[in-house]
């Protein structure tokens, strides 16, 4: 049997990056997809590539921060399934600047996605996993939320937030059989790195034991893994997926 078979999982931001190779993985594992994304181009690209593949996937256009259209997003896929297996808090923005450079509508566009936005979303569907007894949340942190990141104020804060979140909603969600994890990718392969100097790429490579940056594949493989019921005993945890480069 595949490792998600029947498995019904929300990805947010799940139309490109890490969150759109996560979708064509889970689907490929035999999931149910529910993608939940801005972008409706993109999604629908990305729902068609799953399609193509043979995939079950759906989508809704969402934003995050605003909890009427997450509580119906997540109303509406429950009641298309029947239920919900797997919430991925994957969506994430950057704004990035110096603490003397950085505005407040940058601080607060960052902490609405990244930091609010999994609240509404985890708000939303928590619910309907309680009622059922079992589900999988997992937010996406970042060692930049473990250890810092020079220009990165708002988004380091939000990540290192997502972990006291994460752990939190452990000790609460536990006694309904749901386990929650975070991720902390290290620097991953995505547009986000595209904006980063090419001398600065080469030199967090050079930094990193594995001697390379990370692809959303690793990414979505350790999605894979909490989400699945190998990782039944695992919660509260943060997966740093980064190919040593912290250490």
């Amino acid at each position: 049997m595949k490792r998600a078979q029947d498995k019904v999982v929300i990805i947010t931001g799940g139309a490109s990056g890490i969150g759109r190779v996560s979708a064509l993985r889970f689907a490929a594992e035999g999931a149910k997809v529910v993608i939940w994304d801005i972008d409706k181009a993109k999604a629908e690209a990305t729902l068609a590539e799953i399609e193509a593949a043979g995939g079950h996937a759906v989508m809704a256009i969402v934003n995050t921060t605003q909890p009427e259209q997450v509580a119906a997003a997540a109303q509406a896929a429950h009641a298309q399934f029947g239920r919900l297996d797997v919430l991925i808090n994957n969506a994430g923005i950057t704004r990035d600047a110096t603490l003397r450079k950085m505005t407040l509508a940058q601080w607060q566009q960052v902490l609405d996605v990244n930091l609010t936005g999994v609240f509404v979303c985890t708000q939303a569907v928590a619910p309907f996993m309680e009622a059922q007894q079992s589900g999988r949340i997992i937010n996406t942190s970042s060692v930049v939320g473990l250890y810092g990141n020079f220009g990165q104020a708002n988004y380091a804060a939000t990540k290192a937030g997502l972990i006291g979140f994460t752990k939190t909603l452990a000790r609460e969600l536990g006694k309904f059989n749901i386990t929650v994890n975070a991720v902390a990718p290290g620097f991953i392969a995505t547009d986000m790195i595209d904006t980063i100097p090419e001398k600065v790429v080469e030199m967090i490579k050079g930094r990193t034991p594995l001697r390379r940056l990370g692809t959303p594949d690793d990414i979505a493989s350790a999605y894979l893994f909490l989400a699945s019921d190998e990782a039944g005993f695992i919660s509260g945890t943060v997966l740093s997926v980064d190919g040593a480069v912290t250490i």
